[in-house]
């Protein structure tokens, strides 16, 4: 009796455990081309240092007002961030980064952000989920040199037509930048998201599953 006991209560410790995400960061940069599951989810900052974090829900920075990630770390799905660090090299040659506002999500944060914008054209209903509880969309901007946002037209998580990519009223200069942020992407096996020019969906993510997996921070 106690040595199943001792049995359920390893199984409970290790299907816990499971339920988070690693949030160690490796001494060294890794490679996700000798990763061998596609669908895993690991952290973005293990494999590069080019790209820029303002992870937005880590914040109280966002439409919600709060926040809603313990840290400001980068999950995604390994397919993910193959394409994704193509886009960004794409970019890097032509002087620019890519700036991250938000990566994967887990599904209850989901549920908060329909409760205060219950609106399909800009918060996907949590009873479908989101790409982003997949693990298969970023929200982004391009940065300068410098480290300067292009001009984008509108803040990210603007709710509104003038965050559309089917907005044209704008200058030449924000219509360019939108542009060249699109082409790109779409270049590397991203597809873009009509009322959001921040949103862009890894192509074929659609059938993925949704996860609610969360992570802890490591100090």
């Amino acid at each position: 009796m106690k040595k199943l006991f001792l049995l359920l209560i390893a199984i409970f410790l290790v299907s816990c455990k499971s339920t988070y995400l690693d949030s160690k960061r490796t001494d060294v940069l890794l490679d996700i081309n000798k990763e061998t599951d596609d669908n895993a989810f690991v952290n973005l900052k293990n494999y590069s240092n080019n790209f820029v974090f303002d992870m937005k829900y880590a914040t109280t920075d966002n439409f919600l007002k709060e926040k809603v990630y313990p840290c400001d770390e980068c999950f995604l799905r390994v397919k993910t961030i193959k394409s994704l660090l193509q886009a960004n090299q794409a970019f890097i040659e032509k002087g620019y980064r890519i700036k991250l506002y938000d990566c994967y999500r887990p599904l209850a944060i989901q549920k908060k952000m329909w409760k205060i914008v219950p609106n399909p054209t800009y918060v996907a209903n949590p009873k479908k989920g989101s790409i982003h509880n997949k693990g298969g969309a970023v929200d982004i901007t391009l940065v300068d040199s410098l480290g300067n946002e292009l001009n984008m037209g509108t803040a990210f998580d603007f709710f509104g037509p003038e965050a559309g990519h089917n907005y044209t009223e704008f200058s030449a200069e924000i219509l360019a930048n939108r542009q060249l942020l699109k082409a790109i992407m779409l270049q590397n096996n991203f597809k873009s998201f009509d009322s959001e020019w921040w949103h862009y969906n890894l192509s074929n993510s659609s059938t993925d599953e949704v996860s609610n997996l969360k992570w802890r921070c490591i100090d």
